[in-house]
């Protein structure tokens, strides 16, 4: 770990509904003052088109909330798709490749770009940080797990058993960072609903998810990047989403970027059918059953519960921005991931494969024009070629509970959790 000296911070945060500004101590989530919901954002002491020396995610430390960075983070591989954009009917097609890809010098360690989020977060924590909490449907896991490992950072971390899958590393977890599974019918939403309890724990403190200025910076280096590799802003940006964070973070890296007169890039961002909230919510149509939560290929874009109506959440985003909500099904996902492996010759995930679907639909409709200059954000690909390249270690859970559905779920595990975690820590003060 290096880094700014603890306390000397190259940025302030502010309430986007009230506007008051704070000085970070890099755990701060909400504003305290009594107004509709709204988020935090970051003010840096400099703006435009700012990266330090070097490589990989933290050359865009000048505009991240860090107090500390880490040596060796790969950042996003943002290059041309001029084959997959002829396939599409798009001339002006570029990607930005967020996984393990070595021809394309991309090394994200566990194969999405929840790695980008997972190390800013971790580097806006203060130096003697709480145990962070953090559900997931997987992909973000997976980025903090490893990550905390890697620097000795103690999180818990609330997964649905399928999960599981997606939780293989290089090498063993550290014991600072513990995996609740919960087994059976258990989702999502229901991982985000016992992360809630938990962190009102003693020692513990939520993560935040869409409300941490480290989360949504940290995936807002991809906009970033395209932004040095175009030399300008995408016309437009296109990506699949559960909570919506990844586009908003997008479109404020934007808002920092764009010249005066210049306008936003227009945000597509793509959801998989039959569970699909926020587009929904946008269409101010009837929302899908909580049952069909198992339907879609993707697993990590549903999410119960997206920052739709906050103060700077993912209606206000779509609105500046002139953007759309898209949806795609599971054949046109499958069908798209097939596509791009076959073009590209790489594997991508599921909600990659959503999003390239939604697109192509959009460029056949003709919502997307031929000649835009369109940025697709592949936020996850090559798991079966690190999977091949690397020798890969299973993760081992903390706990598994069994869930009981959810009326009694989120309390029955957050009580195990305190009674385990109070065994845990009499049992390391014993062998002290």
């Amino acid at each position: 770990m290096s880094g700014v000296r603890p306390g000397t911070r190259h940025y302030a945060v502010f309430c986007s509904s009230c506007g008051t500004r704070y000085e970070d101590d890099g755990l701060l989530l909400d504003c305290p003052r009594r107004h509709e919901p709204a988020f935090l954002r970051t003010e840096y002491d400099r703006t435009g088109t700012v990266v330090g020396p070097g490589t990989g995610l933290f050359r865009y430390a000048p505009l991240l909330p860090v107090a500390r960075t880490f040596p060796d983070v790969p950042g996003p591989v943002v290059r041309p798709a001029e084959r997959l954009g002829r396939r599409l009917g798009l001339n002006r097609l570029w990607m930005a490749f967020n996984g393990y890809w070595p021809e394309r010098e991309a090394y994200l360690p566990t194969c999405t770009f929840k790695d980008l989020e997972a190390y800013t977060v971790l580097g806006r924590m203060p130096a003697e940080p709480p145990v962070l909490v953090i559900p997931s449907a997987g992909n973000t896991a997976a980025a903090f797990a490893w990550a905390a490992t890697r620097h000795q950072v103690p999180c818990l971390l609330v997964v649905p058993a399928p999960a599981l899958e997606r939780m293989r590393f290089p090498g063993p977890l550290d014991p600072c960072v513990r995996i609740v599974v919960l087994e059976g019918t258990a989702t999502y939403s229901d991982a985000i609903a016992c992360a809630d309890l938990l962190a009102a724990l003693p020692g513990h403190h939520a993560e935040g998810g869409s409300r941490n200025v480290g989360r949504r910076d940290g995936l807002g280096t991809v906009m970033l990047a395209a932004a040095d590799a175009l030399g300008r802003l995408p016309d437009t940006y296109v990506q699949a989403v559960g909570s919506g964070t990844g586009a908003i973070g997008a479109h404020e890296a934007a808002r920092r970027l764009h010249a005066d007169g210049e306008p936003l890039p227009r945000l597509l961002i793509c959801q998989n059918a039959p569970f699909a909230p926020l587009y929904e919510a946008w269409r101010g149509a009837a929302a899908a059953p909580a049952d069909r939560e198992h339907e879609p290929l993707a697993r990590e874009l549903t999410n119960r519960r997206p920052p739709f109506t906050v103060r700077g959440g993912v209606r206000d985003v779509l609105i500046e921005s002139r953007g759309d909500v898209l949806r795609t099904d599971n054949v046109a996902a499958l069908d798209a991931m097939a596509l791009f492996e076959e073009v590209e010759g790489i594997d991508i995930e599921p909600g990659a494969g959503v999003a390239l679907a939604a697109l192509a639909e959009a460029a056949r409709s003709g919502q997307v024009g031929r000649d835009e200059l369109v940025l697709l954000n592949i936020t996850g690909g090559g798991r079966a070629r690190q999977g091949h390249d690397l020798a890969l270690i299973p993760a081992e859970p903390w706990l598994r509970v069994p869930w009981p559905g959810i009326e009694d779920g989120p309390r029955a595990v957050a009580d195990l959790v305190a009674r385990q975690s109070t065994g845990l820590a009499t049992a390391t003060e014993a062998a002290r």
